[in-house]
């Protein structure tokens, strides 16, 4: 009998070649493959098609965050020796932690110089993240940080990866509220478009906040899934958003998440079979196992192996679903990852 908790059920090899480096031209006529995960019967479609796939009055969940450009380059004071930094949050006004390559070149009160004469003194490393406090606030900051900072992209896109177009297009059409980074992936098929055509259709939509952290895409470390730390992410879900899924529940329809993010928010916000509106932060780790209590339709992308977001979408549909799924996309030559093709399993 196999061990759901042992890591190696949750591999897969794939040709790197499929792994896409730049988003599609027009983002929904992404490929999206559909699992059925009662039957496990799979078809193939267009992303622009996913509204045939909903019915009027199911809700929509979209995850509204937004990437911010959070890698900066900058010099040692001292030595001139290149430093990047990766914003991860303030802790105070201008006391900030952050993920700092090269971080063994510097040691504690060190200065480095970035553009636009902001400058960080390093006050102290605390393994992975190092703690630095910055010559200015916080509102003069990000004003740097938007002019001059780098979108973060995932380490297996190669092209063009420092381009600012990734500004743009690392961005769902709906992203509003700063703070990801990561882009939650799931939702960069949808054009203006066609969420003027699902609202059309009858499809009621909502946005939740979830900013994307980078944990998202480590891969774990433990044999034995249940002793992962999953990392901890702001989200919010707003009074009228909690209500339009609650409605929905009560309607006997379907609740539909547009990825792994606002299907972990809604999770993590249920309460006696509602959702409550929140605010805070969520470390709930989903897999297999976990029963889920609101969504019953998920938009996703395909994920790196040995990821906490393949385990979730394992426990979603199936282990087996899911393999026979990844597959299935792997023979039709899918575009993997986070510029790839869609999943939508119901």
């Amino acid at each position: 009998m196999r061990d759901i908790y042992d890591i190696s059920n949750y591999n897969y090899t794939l040709d790197e070649r499929l792994i896409a480096q730049k988003p599609l031209e027009k983002r929904d006529i992404s490929k999206l493959l559909i699992l059925n995960r009662k039957t496990g019967e799979i078809t193939h479609d267009k992303f622009f098609n996913i509204y045939k796939y909903f019915d009027d009055e199911d809700c929509l969940v979209l995850n509204n965050t937004k990437v911010l450009p959070a890698r900066l380059f900058g010099t040692k004071s001292k030595t001139g020796a290149k430093i990047e930094i990766l914003f991860l949050d303030f802790k105070k006004e201008k006391i900030a932690e952050v993920i700092m390559k090269n971080s063994r070149r510097v040691v504690d009160g060190d200065f480095i110089e970035f553009p636009a004469g902001l400058v960080a003194r390093v006050v102290e490393k605390h393994g992975k993240t190092v703690e630095v406090e910055f010559n200015f606030g916080k509102k003069e900051f990000f004003k740097i940080l938007k002019k001059y900072g780098v979108i973060p992209l995932p380490p297996y896109i190669k092209e063009d990866k420092f381009s600012p177009k990734h500004k743009e297009i690392y961005q769902t059409v709906y992203a509003k509220k700063e703070g990801a980074k990561a882009a939650p992936t799931a939702g960069l098929h949808f054009t203006k478009d066609l969420v003027k055509k699902l609202k059309q259709k009858g499809i009621e939509i909502t946005h939740i906040t979830l900013h994307t952290g980078l944990g998202t895409f480590e891969p774990l470390l433990e044999k034995d899934i249940r002793e992962h730390k999953m990392h901890k992410e702001y989200f919010e879900i707003n009074k009228i958003s909690a209500e339009k899924i609650n409605l929905a529940l009560k309607n006997k329809k379907s609740v539909i998440a547009a990825g792994t993010t606002s299907l972990r928010a809604i999770e993590h916000c249920t309460q006696n079979g509602k959702v409550m509106p929140q605010k805070g932060k969520t470390d709930l780790y989903i897999y297999p196992g976990y029963e889920f209590k609101i969504v019953n339709k998920l938009i996703t992308n395909f994920h790196l192996p040995k990821t906490t977001l393949f385990i979730l979408v394992c426990a979603f549909a199936g282990i087996d679903n899911i393999k026979k799924a990844y597959s299935e996309a792997i023979k039709e030559k899918y575009r993997f990852y986070s510029y790839g093709d869609a999943m939508l399993i119901l």
